[in-house]
């Protein structure tokens, strides 16, 4: 899910100019070596806190279903986590890294959401809603300057941006539709004593199921007349 995030937000970004105009975008921790080998005007999105969301967390399991509405798997709900990454711009003066941020801003602040068609993957299978928030208060995540002194650089002008995902939940197959009766078979307690023909339970007199297994029509005997009590008031 991680990764599909990732190329969520690369979508996006491309999508307003960016790579159009040269500017690499890329997912690297921005430290003094990674600085010191960078030859061209680069976005950084760097991911550095992955959180869940423990009040969304749900319970039970939902039935996945083929084409023809058969039950075939059972998968449990997502869950949510909120991705914490720290945007920055590099060139070669502050005024071009400003005027990059910018861009970058508009860009993401128009957005709530990461939109249904730059997801990829189990995203886009979930068919869930995958919010964006830029540049919040009060982001519940280590703050910016932690982030840098962490990474050894100096503090540089940078985007809080925060996304949360879902991460979709354990699918067990299910076992096919039971379609035969259990048989019962009886045998002699003597040595050497042979098993009786079969009977099938719930049904009476019925050895064979038929071509159409358990699940096929039988007529049943009338249910037996409800046996009347003490206190029971006259018709």
């Amino acid at each position: 899910m991680i990764h599909e995030v990732d190329e969520g937000l690369r979508r996006l970004l491309a999508g307003s100019g960016l790579e159009a105009s040269g500017v690499d975008v890329v997912f690297d921790a921005p430290t003094r070596d990674w600085a010191a080998r960078r030859s061209a005007p680069t976005v950084c999105v760097f991911l550095y806190d992955i959180r869940e969301d423990a009040l969304r967390r749900g319970s039970g399991a939902g039935e996945v279903y083929d084409e023809d509405g058969h039950v075939v798997a059972r998968r449990s709900p997502p869950r949510w986590f909120q991705l914490t990454y720290l945007v920055t711009a590099w060139a070669n003066r502050p005024q071009d890294e400003h005027r990059l941020l910018s861009q970058v801003l508009g860009t993401l602040v128009a957005h709530d959401v990461l939109p249904p068609a730059l997801l990829t993957g189990s995203l886009a299978e979930l068919g869930l809603t995958v919010g964006l928030d830029t540049a919040g208060t009060g982001m519940d995540a280590p703050a910016a300057a932690d982030v840098w002194s962490a990474l050894g650089g100096e503090l540089k002008a940078s985007l809080g941006v925060r996304v949360r995902a879902p991460l979709a939940g354990v699918t067990r197959v299910a076992a096919p539709p039971v379609t035969e009766g259990l048989v019962v078979r009886s045998a002699a307690a003597r040595e050497g004593g042979q098993a009786g023909p079969g009977r099938r339970l719930r049904y009476t007199e019925v050895d064979d199921p038929g071509p159409e297994g358990f699940t096929g029509p039988r007529e049943r005997p009338p249910a037996p007349a409800r046996r009347r009590r003490k206190g029971d008031r006259q018709p």
